[in-house]
């Protein structure tokens, strides 16, 4: 237990499983009293917000349908009625569905972007004018992709949707520091979580127990696990970051550009 959070009052959208809820809970074991979490399941979100309160937080669960840029920025209002104010914002919601250059529709492209990237810039925009207008310093982090670099053909709406996304980082980053109000990114590579496994089972035809034949040839022997995510972006929300913002990590063990040896091919 630490209390580097002891004073956060975070909103974590797509908090109630996987990586989202994860990020609470180590919030929560660094200190933070009061949480609030959202996604689309009701009864998903019940259980995650009792399960924070169990270890001793004031948690509270919102449903929230993050295409919608209005009820992006209600959540932020919301939840901070609920905290009496919200000092960091997750943006971990998004939407990983199929799509390439040549099959995308128009209609998913929409669903894609305005999930992963319309609602994320609003809940985020909002939350700057509540900091500002509370004269708080605040602080964000928006969970990426490393697809932001190119990605797979298949994902070419969710690439574009994480790359734009990274542009937001940056450009508020840079509009919110004389506010002292941060923003960074993690650039998450392929993980273990349970939507994962549904991902996996439903577009690529993998087996139950597929997980273990691919950690077998992941470099570190895994796939990377919610909590180490957690614990960097406890630390980018968190006073042991100091001053970083418009910061973007790759959280991954495949190496951007890097390409295998040309002796072994």
């Amino acid at each position: 237990m630490t209390d580097f959070h002891a004073g956060t009052r975070a909103l974590i959208t797509g908090g109630t499983q996987g990586l989202g809820f994860a990020i609470a809970q180590e919030l929560v074991a660094q200190g933070c009293r009061r949480v609030v979490v959202t996604g689309r399941n009701p009864h998903r979100g019940a259980k995650a917000a009792d399960a924070l309160r169990e270890t001793g937080a004031e948690a509270y669960y919102l449903q929230v349908d993050m295409s919608d840029a209005d009820a992006a920025i209600y959540m932020v209002d919301s939840a901070g009625e609920h905290m009496e104010g919200v000092t960091s914002l997750v943006n971990c919601a998004a939407m990983t569905d199929r799509g390439s250059i040549l099959d995308t529709t128009p209609a998913l492209w929409d669903q894609i972007l305005n999930t992963n990237t319309k609602g994320p810039f609003f809940a985020l925009q909002r939350f700057a004018q509540r900091c500002i207008d509370e004269r708080i310093p605040g602080t964000c982090v928006n969970i990426l992709s490393i697809v932001v670099h190119c990605g797979l053909p298949f994902l070419a709406p969710y690439s574009a949707s994480k790359a734009a996304l990274l542009n937001i980082t940056k450009n508020s980053a840079a509009a919110l520091s004389k506010h002292r109000i941060r923003v960074n990114a993690i650039n998450v590579g392929w993980m273990d979580t349970p939507g994962e496994d549904v991902i996996q089972q439903k577009y690529h035809d993998r087996p139950e127990g597929w997980l273990a034949d691919v950690e077998a040839s992941m470099p570190f022997g895994m796939l990377v696990k919610p909590e180490h995510v957690a614990r960097q972006t406890a630390f980018f929300l968190g006073p042991q970051s100091g001053v970083v913002t418009g910061s973007v990590m790759d959280f991954d063990q495949q190496v951007a550009g890097a390409y295998p040896d040309t002796n072994d091919v």
